[in-house]
């Protein structure tokens, strides 16, 4: 899938899309072929989990928000 912040495009595939739910709090995607885990907090906000790869918070939210409306969590 595609998402563009800041006027920059981004792409990224959901790891085991079939297991997400209105209950799904971690969403492990690829971003631009690095493997990033999305953490959903108790405010509904998402967050990158710690990693070597760190990207912005307002993307990692962006991206959350993205997979929340593609399977309508």
């Amino acid at each position: 899938m595609r998402i563009t912040y800041r006027d920059t495009d981004y792409v990224y595939e959901i790891i085991d899309g079939a297991a997400i739910n209105k209950e799904t709090t971690e969403l492990k995607i690829i971003l631009n072929g690095q493997p990033i885990t999305l953490l959903k907090n108790v405010n509904q906000v998402w967050m990158q989990q710690d990693s070597e790869f760190t990207i912005e918070p307002d993307l990692a939210q962006a991206l959350g928000r993205s997979v929340s409306l593609r399977y309508r969590m």
